[in-house]
């Protein structure tokens, strides 16, 4: 028979229950900030509920996403930096939405980690809710789990889900490129969230520390200017799609490049043909270039180098939809054309000012 000092409670296995209701209660008004048309209620019941009628769609498709930050996490846990990383959360799913002209409408999130900290754990839901701002959707609900023994301590990971919906008869990829449709670039605001496997490997071969001063980004530590987030294209490209009917495809340029992304939207019988001679490189990449001695086309296939978002538009709105992407705010450049099917899906010209 077990006496009363054999006794177990669940705090002395770990889990906090007590913590995790804290958590709740601090971020309670960071989620009511991102309510919305459709979405009105407060957290803590057992699921998020989304009005879709009251969103205002007619004929809706609804589109969802799904992805994490990857290793970018452990770059922000060393340098102890957590309120930035929950915007690449909500940008990775969101900006994946929006390719196909949906507008994300909510957003749950999944935040795991060994020992609950209620104070970092807010911070990092501050951040999901600035995203969730950014991309207009509403933060409805997720999951926090507190998991000794599967995650060390200090450590935690992070998963995103998003829904968005689009007018059935406005869903991207359209079905009319052609031969001669301009790319539009815009700008990405560094490395956002994807080849940070190889960053962590460039800066343990450079000897800094994410303490040290960034040499690539006067003024900033090389962790604040690595944890840069995810930039957000939900608004302007809605606001472009919307109001020029000129863009007819989008691609995400996450893990895989130019290569492996944009072939994604295109049809079979086209190839694209970009000029790498266009593309204003930040210097960030030129940094993990040169240390990391990273060859030009793995940089092309492991990071944005700089485009995070590229737009397929007929040559004869080209100017128009980069004048409301501009309006908008974002840094448009076109960097190449649709051309007929070659042996290679995307073609390169010039080089890559590294």
């Amino acid at each position: 028979m077990t006496g009363e000092q054999d006794k177990l409670t669940y705090a002395q296995a770990g889990v906090d229950i007590d913590a995790g209701n804290a958590l709740v209660e601090k971020i309670k008004p960071i989620v009511k900030s991102t309510r919305r048309p459709g979405a009105d209620g407060e957290i803590g019941g057992f699921g998020g509920l989304f009005d879709l009628k009251a969103a205002g769609f007619t004929d809706p498709v609804l589109v969802a996403a799904n992805d994490g930050v990857g290793t970018k996490l452990m770059v922000a846990i060393e340098a102890g930096k957590h309120d930035t990383v929950g915007i690449d959360l909500v940008a990775m799913c969101v900006n994946d939405l929006v390719v196909q002209a949906a507008e994300p409408l909510f957003f749950l999130d999944y935040y795991a980690t060994g020992k609950l900290e209620p104070e970092e754990g807010a911070a990092i839901v501050a951040g999901i809710a600035d995203g969730c701002r950014q991309a207009g959707c509403a933060l409805i609900g997720g999951e926090t789990a507190e998991m000794p023994g599967l995650y060390r301590e200090g450590e935690y990971d992070l998963a995103g889900f998003a829904v968005g919906a689009a007018e059935r008869s406005a869903l991207l990829p359209t079905n009319d490129i052609v031969d001669g449709d301009v790319i539009l670039g815009l700008s990405s605001s560094g490395v956002h969230s994807n080849g940070f496997s190889l960053v962590r490997k460039i800066v343990e071969r450079s000897g800094l520390s994410y303490s040290d001063p960034a040499p690539f980004a006067e003024g900033s530590s090389l962790g604040e200017a690595l944890l840069t987030p995810t930039r957000i294209y939900v608004r302007p490209l809605l606001n472009a799609i919307r109001n020029t009917h000129g863009i007819k495809a989008l691609a995400h340029i996450t893990g895989g490049g130019f290569p492996d992304n944009i072939p994604r939207v295109l049809p079979k019988d086209y190839s694209v043909e970009l000029d790498l001679d266009t593309i204003d490189v930040p210097p960030v990449f030129s940094w993990l270039a040169e240390v990391g001695g990273v060859e030009p086309n793995e940089m092309l296939r492991t990071f944005n180098c700089g485009i995070g978002m590229i737009a397929v538009v007929a040559a004869g709105q080209a100017a128009q939809v980069a004048a409301v992407l501009q309006q908008e705010g974002e840094t448009v450049t076109p960097i190449g054309q649709i051309v007929l099917a070659r042996e290679e899906r995307v073609v390169y010209r010039g080089t890559l000012s590294l």
